[in-house]
């Protein structure tokens, strides 16, 4: 039974209901010697408890997208069939570019929000150079299919969750789809293809999106491998002026490390309270060593680049939780790197989706004005969108989507 199926919640939710009946009609019926009566009580209580728990795990589960299956959860789960050591560029040598061709067979992607706004479709991809065998979900813009738009090519965003986190996170969680949807349709933002490949790759740990002989080849997975396959299989921008990559809180650190690290690969990144230095996450391989931390810190690659790389960068977050980690970012940027922080007030949600998916527009917006696509326009003025903070008075939404500034919701209780 599949861990975010619907059948396994409406099991749990009957069996949460027998556990409680059973107590309030056994409890004083039962027979026999004392100690037995002790014992079946005590089960009765445990029943109810671990029906309990077991539901409002499902159902947080389901909501935030953390674990994908059984295998995620219990740690068992390796999608890794090799990792050999490819270099500096993640290539091995491999002209990856001129590999053949390889139609991938997709199907309907299963679970909540997937069959939302057209459907998301997924494929089961084997790296040919990463050696990371894993699930990439696919949603195509409403453009893509209509005869007008049969020979266009479409701008390309990946998207990252952050750890633990499923692919499906940024459609089931933070319905980037149904809130994209309208927009495309009117304009306001351009008709990106919106990728979602696992970067839950080993059980347990967070990859960093990192390279590691010996260990795993993430880096290589998420920037050669499925760009490949997406533009084998779609009618996709060539990189990296069509590509761009966006994450939350470890994705979002794999974004921005991902664009500074290969600007031949990507034009810009979105990152949501992330951070620089990988030892942000516990449990990252990236932060086992000195040496994995420095050659996986955006900021230091920024730092050390001996040309800056011509990339957009877009970092928003709460102060202490991907503010700062955007400030250090900006401060050493220099043309044609471009910094955009967004601060976001404290009280816009914390480290959660509902800080994340007011995000998700505004930041779309600012994609689609720096990978140069059609303008976007506002609904009541057809101007362009904001490039910075303004009001106040902001509701919680105008907050949580970086429209308010930062002295006025410093000031908000």
């Amino acid at each position: 039974m599949s861990l975010t199926g619907t059948a396994f919640l409406y099991t749990t939710i009957v069996l949460s209901v027998v556990a409680l009946l059973l107590p309030l009609a056994l409890w004083s019926r039962m027979r026999g010697p004392k100690a037995l009566r002790v014992a079946a009580r005590v089960l009765m209580l445990l029943f109810v408890q671990g029906t309990a728990v077991t539901l409002v795990f499902i159902l947080v589960n389901n909501s935030n997208n953390l674990y994908d299956n059984w295998a995620d959860l219990l740690g068992t789960g390796n999608h890794v069939q090799q990792a050999a050591d490819l270099g500096r560029d993640g290539t091995g040598g491999i002209a990856f570019k001129r590999l053949p061709k390889v139609k991938q067979a997709f199907q309907t992607a299963d679970g909540p929000g997937m069959r939302a706004a057209g459907g998301v479709r997924v494929t089961q991809l084997k790296g040919r150079v990463s050696g990371v065998n894993a699930e990439v979900y696919v949603w195509l813009p409403p453009q893509y299919g209509e005869p007008a738009y049969r020979h266009r090519k479409f701008p390309v965003v990946e998207l990252l969750p952050g750890y633990p986190g499923s692919a499906k996170a940024w459609f089931g969680s933070l319905k980037v789809h149904e809130q994209l949807l309208p927009l495309m349709k009117d304009g306001q933002v351009a008709p990106f293809i919106l990728v979602a490949p696992r970067t839950n790759l080993l059980a347990g740990v967070d990859t960093g999106c990192a390279n590691i002989p010996g260990t795993v080849n993430a880096d290589s997975w998420l920037s050669i491998d499925v760009p490949k396959m997406v533009m084998d299989n779609f009618r996709a921008e060539p990189a990296p002026s069509g590509w761009a990559v966006a994450g939350y809180s470890a994705g979002a650190h794999c974004a921005v490390k991902l664009a500074v690290a290969h600007p031949d690969r990507y034009r810009a990144a979105v990152s949501l309270s992330g951070y620089n230095d990988p030892i942000g996450e516990r449990n990252s391989l990236a932060a086992q060593s000195p040496a994995l931390r420095a050659a996986n810190n955006p900021y230091l690659l920024l730092k050390r680049a001996a040309v800056p790389p011509r990339v957009a960068l877009y970092v928003s977050g709460e102060s202490g939780d991907g503010y700062q980690a955007g400030v250090a970012l900006q401060s050493i940027a220099e043309a044609p790197t471009t910094v955009h922080v967004v601060f976001l007030p404290r009280s816009a949600g914390g480290h959660t989706m509902a800080l994340w998916r007011p995000q998700v527009v505004p930041s779309f917006r600012w994609l689609t004005l720096q990978m140069g696509q059609n303008r976007p326009r506002t609904a009541a003025t057809g101007g362009s969108t904001p490039r910075s903070p303004s009001t106040v008075g902001s509701t919680h939404a105008a907050l949580a989507s970086g429209t308010a500034s930062r002295a006025g919701a410093a000031r908000k209780p």
